[in-house]
């Protein structure tokens, strides 16, 4: 399936973008601020069914060239290759599921196949930008006032049953305080951690060795409109809504102290461009991340409160083995670039209700909804984020 570009500004056009995955919720953005700025876009997805069952969503601009492929494929590579200027590479696996080698196949030899096909073909491609998570870092940097900046590794299932929910230090076993995620770290967590820190790798390696500009974005956790509904990396903002639109309380997992800091879908579009357009990111990582730290207790709340509902929230210790206790990373390297957040969370939380109330799905928000919502619902052992 294919449409040609037909935009009004084509004579004005900076260059062409393909964009991976870019029907879905970040790269659709992206897509749409390109266009704006003046490029010709290009988008490869293969519409999954978990995302969108199979069909172009109705958001997606009909002038953006569209190409429905895989990233597994170098056949789908090569067609969304030709006389491209720029790649944005958000196509990606993502969730903890245990089928753990899928992870691989898509996110890491997905990226190989990028830059096997620009190599072999001689593509001349400009710049990459590599889609990455915040969760590479695992539990993250900490300060103990004994032994200084640790770094401690998993928690354990036994202590989270008894709401051990902190870490500790890894050399005295006393109380440290958590410091936010810097670039130069990574301890990653999972399978999908892991798999999104190999695809950086492969893409820094591969891009120096052979000339192709690389740049790694580390996205934390992103909110707004066009947020898939039914998978659970989606996170806390989702498990929220549907509890309230479902008529349910909302249940807090561990103590609701964890940190996060939460980032809008626009700025991270805006953080997609500003390093597309300058030469200091060449080979380097950034964090895209917001300015404001917020426990999920109080995500919560803020949730409440533009819903206008008086929802219970609940305290009831539940847990996910391997989850992170927080996740806040540190933005600066990337403002170094003039790139600043400019949206709020709260405007971020309001675009994704209006979102949710604008979906023509009949299995969510339709007659008999509040029933096959629950469906969609956390079990007792899925984490917020």
């Amino acid at each position: 399936m294919k449409f040609s570009a037909r935009s009004k500004i084509s004579h004005y056009m900076k260059g062409k973008v393909l964009i991976t995955g870019g029907a879905g919720f970040i790269g659709s953005h992206t897509a749409d601020l390109m266009h704006q700025q003046g490029y010709e876009v290009r988008i490869l997805d293969n519409l999954s069914p978990k995302i969108h069952n199979g069909e172009l969503p109705r958001y997606l601009n009909k002038d953006y060239e569209f190409i429905k492929g895989d990233v597994r494929l170098k056949k789908s590579w090569y067609q969304a290759l030709q006389g491209v200027d720029y790649v944005i590479h958000l196509a990606g696996k993502m969730d903890l599921t245990p089928d753990f080698s899928d992870y691989a196949r898509v996110n890491v030899a997905g990226t190989a196949n990028l830059y096997e096909m620009i190599v072999k073909n001689r593509f001349r491609v400009k710049r990459v930008i590599l889609a990455s998570s915040q969760f590479v870092y695992g539990q993250g940097k900490w300060q103990c006032k004994k032994d200084g900046i640790v770094y401690p590794k998993e928690r354990y299932e036994t202590d989270l049953k008894k709401g051990k929910w902190d870490p500790v230090c890894p050399i005295c076993k006393g109380k440290i305080k958590y410091l936010s995620n810097t670039e130069d770290v990574v301890d990653p967590p999972n399978h999908y951690a892991v798999s999104k820190y190999s695809s950086e790798l492969m893409g820094l390696k591969l891009g120096r060795i052979y000339h192709i500009p690389t740049v790694v974005l580390r996205y934390s956790i992103t909110h707004g409109s066009r947020q898939s509904i039914k998978n659970l990396y989606s996170g806390a903002l989702r498990q929220f809504v549907l509890w309230i639109l479902a008529g349910k309380n909302i249940e807090i997992y561990e103590d609701g102290e964890q940190l996060r800091d939460y980032i809008s879908v626009k700025d991270v579009a805006n953080a997609n461009l500003v390093v597309l357009q300058s030469k200091n990111s060449d080979f380097e990582t950034f964090n895209v991340a917001g300015d404001e730290v917020y426990k999920i207790k109080d995500l919560a709340k803020l949730v409440r409160k533009v819903m206008n509902k008086k929802t219970r929230i609940l305290k009831k210790g539940l847990y996910r083995p391997g989850d992170i206790r927080n996740a806040v990373s540190d933005n600066s390297k990337l403002k170094s670039l003039g790139w600043r957040p400019q949206f709020n969370e709260e405007g971020s939380i309001r675009d994704f209700i209006k979102w949710i109330k604008s979906v023509e799905d009949e299995s969510l928000i339709a007659r008999g909804g509040k029933m096959k919502l629950n469906k969609l619902l956390p079990g007792t052992r899925i984490a917020s984020s």
